[in-house]
């Protein structure tokens, strides 16, 4: 069948009869614009899972951001530069101190325990306790430790040739009084006559030769009453390198000096004396410089022992590694003290001497008789030794310089 009209001659479709239920159409759907309201195809895309899971309806939940870096710390994670702890006056000054502290324990317990040891002073028979401290002041003339060409440097001369034996040019006693006068620095000549406890009388320095120190400390203690409590002795060797390890002591020589017997030569004048030199000039009695000869001699030992202390107690020494660490390495070795002495009693013997050079020291020699100085003054004597004990002034008559 054909219709008329626009359809050209075009043969229609036949058309279904309708059926018992109606037919419906479903509605022709917009595709949303970009950007406004949800896509048809919002269903498909999202994710399988069980219906239970689904979220209420709202603002989507909002995702933790990255973690926060630690307080004090930047955001891009790179660590902070450290602050520079800065050390304030007082915590340097407290290092400095711990520091010092620590090198002077060290350097106490390295002379505690390396200083040569004698019993001195280890017999029974003492005289009574008075008031002050004395010490026992040796110059042996040990050549321990020396090699031959060493004993030719410092003229030691031959030991065999000089009776053999040990002896001492120098003998004295330093008296630490307990009260607010002066100490006292007294030489007792070398050939002064006394009574040896068990060798009847003879040269003072023969006790040593004869016994050692603990016989030459009961003969002092015998003839002058007084009560030894300290010792210490040093010998050629030791007292040399003492010397050359601060680096020579200054001292001035008003006279030319030539020791006739060793052919020691110093010149007058202002000057360093180094090692040789100075044992020269402790030990000179046979010059004309040294008319009195041991008189001249021990007042020469304890002028220099006086520039000696003053050189080894100043800062030049104290603060100076180049001469305090030779300084170190050479006094145990070359010091020697009794069993029952410790290096603080050393160290209060040298503050006690270090007025020597300054007149705040008493220097002088046992009262004698005549040049020689083999007979002691029993008056005068008496009166230095009372005033030792009493720690009283020594009377002027009692002084001999």
């Amino acid at each position: 069948m054909t219709y008329g009209g626009d359809d050209r001659g075009r043969r229609m479709p036949p058309q279904r009869p309708p059926s018992g239920r109606p037919r419906q159409h479903q509605p022709a759907q917009m595709m949303p614009l970009p950007g406004r309201g949800t896509s048809p195809y919002d269903e498909r895309t999202r994710p399988m899972g069980p219906r239970g899971d689904e979220r209420p309806a709202g603002p989507p939940p909002r995702r933790p951001g990255p973690p926060q870096p630690p307080h004090g710390r930047p955001a891009d994670g790179a660590r902070p530069p450290r602050r520079r702890k800065r050390w304030g006056f007082g915590k340097v000054l407290l290092t400095l101190l711990t520091v010092f502290v620590v090198f002077l324990a060290g350097v106490w317990v390295y002379l505690e325990f390396s200083i040569n040891r004698v019993d001195a002073l280890g017999y029974s028979d003492h005289p009574a306790a008075a008031e002050g401290t004395n010490w026992l002041i040796v110059g042996s003339d040990s050549r321990d430790g020396l090699t031959p060409a060493e004993q030719e440097k410092l003229v030691t001369g031959d030991s065999k040739a000089a009776g053999g034996g040990r002896r001492t040019d120098t003998i004295m006693i330093a008296h630490v009084p307990d009260n607010s006068t002066k100490p006292t620095l007294l030489s007792l000549p070398r050939d002064s006559q006394v009574k040896i406890p068990g060798h009847g009388t003879n040269k003072i320095n023969a006790a040593f030769s004869i016994g050692g120190p603990a016989l030459l400390a009961q003969t002092v203690e015998g003839a002058t009453g007084l009560r030894i409590d300290h010792y210490a002795e040093i010998g050629f060797g030791g007292f040399a390198k003492i010397v050359d390890a601060i680096g020579g002591v200054h001292m001035c020589v008003e006279k030319p000096m030539e020791d006739t017997l060793t052919g020691i030569k110093i010149e007058p004048g202002c000057q360093d004396l180094q090692g040789p030199q100075a044992l020269g000039f402790v030990r000179m009695r046979h010059s004309a410089a040294t008319p009195r000869s041991d008189l001249d001699r021990v007042a020469n030992q304890r002028k220099f022992i006086g520039a000696l202390v003053s050189e080894i107690g100043s800062p030049g020494t104290l603060l100076n590694p180049f001469s305090l660490f030779p300084l170190l390495s050479t006094a145990p070795d070359a010091l020697t003290m009794d069993s029952g002495d410790h290096v603080h009693n050393l160290v209060g013997l040298a503050l006690a001497m270090r007025g020597i050079s300054s007149g705040g020291v008493v220097t002088t020699t046992v009262p004698v008789t005549n040049g020689s100085a083999e007979n002691w003054d029993k008056t005068k004597s008496k009166l230095l030794f009372d005033a030792l004990k009493n720690d009283t002034e020594i009377p002027d008559s009692a002084i001999l310089t």
